[in-house]
């Protein structure tokens, strides 16, 4: 286990699938929390999104990137697709996860050599737009055996689950409990609310909390408001904002 070397709490905010598709979601929530300051974020980039978003069709939304770099954010690899493009699930877990669950599992049945060309497509891709990149965090957090071994072959620091980050390529965990919403009714932005109040709660005392946001989040006055407030608070009371990177830095081994 790793643990800070610093007594000063921190704050991560992490935009997930980010692409050309979901930015005009983002845009009035990046813009607001630029005006609160020097927040850097982390933006979790998928290559092609859904097969539909592909990024070297994109060169504004690259160049847009290329600004936020330039401005202290990350850029983390979030899956190629975004999307479970695999065979039919054949056992009553793996529909559950793949089809009810979500159907954007990516990496969560992938084999090691599938997963491997996968992910080292998008590290191509980050390398063609001189993007560095430190983190991979699959779609839904769900990562196959297959997929932990093709990690542990390639030049990334980290990867996460909702409550850790694990450094590579040992998969050493680190705390790092997570909020995130599913906002897509009413009632579940509801119990959403209920639910992260309570994670705040009980995590008012640890060292690190991550923001996990969503574009669907964003499509909702509710839960767009809900980050925005929530991220101003946790500034007021001290918690410092850092990128995953830049958090990560500051471990070292117990």
């Amino acid at each position: 286990m790793l643990e800070q070397t610093t007594e000063q709490r921190s704050v991560m905010l992490v935009l997930h699938d980010v692409a050309p598709e979901t930015w005009p979601d983002y845009q009035p929530f990046v813009e607001a929390v630029d005006q609160l300051g020097n927040v850097p974020m982390t933006w979790l980039v998928v290559p092609d999104f859904h097969q539909r978003n592909a990024l070297e069709r994109s060169p504004t939304f690259c160049r847009l990137l290329d600004w936020r770099l330039q401005q202290g954010d990350e850029l983390a690899l979030h899956g190629y697709y975004h999307a479970d493009l695999g065979p039919t699930p054949r056992t009553p877990r793996d529909f559950f996860m793949r089809r009810i669950y979500t159907h954007e599992g990516e990496f969560y049945a992938l084999e090691q050599a599938q997963a491997l060309q996968r992910l080292q497509a998008g590290l191509q891709l980050f390398n063609s737009q001189g993007w560095p990149v430190a983190g991979f965090v699959a779609p839904a957090w769900l990562m196959s055996e297959g997929t932990r071994q093709a990690l542990r072959q390639l030049p990334l620091r980290y990867t996460s689950t909702p409550q850790h980050l694990y450094r590579l390529p040992e998969f050493t965990a680190i705390d790092a409990p997570g909020l995130v919403w599913s906002a897509r009714s009413a009632w579940r932005r509801g119990l959403s609310r209920a639910l992260c109040n309570s994670q705040l709660q009980r995590w008012q005392s640890a060292p690190t909390l991550r923001l996990g946001l969503h574009p669907v989040d964003m499509r909702h006055r509710s839960s767009r408001d809900y980050w925005l407030q929530t991220l101003k608070t946790l500034i007021e009371q001290g918690r410092e904002p850092l990128t995953k990177s830049a958090w990560l830095d500051r471990q070292v081994a117990a």
